[in-house]
């Protein structure tokens, strides 16, 4: 169950989520939130994230999506952009 705050900004963004019926859209999970905003957000949404989930949670959330399982849905741009950025500013990244 995400916070009111995570709700209010899954609202924010819906525009990225259109394709996520409207019932789902307040629920679904921290790993998809941080897909989608990292994929598709600006860099607004970004900072935001950071602020509501919190850094290290994001890169975790990161990492385990990108380096523990062989299907990535994140582009590979994107990989190696916030690889590099959690390199420099997340104590202990990469979590092995």
């Amino acid at each position: 169950m995400n916070s009111p705050e995570i709700k209010a900004f899954i609202k924010e963004q819906e525009y990225l989520f259109w394709y996520t019926p409207e019932e789902k859209k307040e629920n679904i999970s921290h790993a998809f939130l941080v897909e989608t905003i990292l994929n598709y957000g600006d860099l607004e949404a970004v900072k935001k994230m950071f602020n509501l989930l919190g850094i290290k949670n994001v890169a975790e959330i990161f990492y385990n999506a990108n380096f523990n399982h062989k299907r990535k849905n994140y582009f590979k741009p994107v990989i190696n952009f916030f690889n590099l950025f959690f390199k420099r500013h997340v104590p202990g990244y990469p979590f092995t």
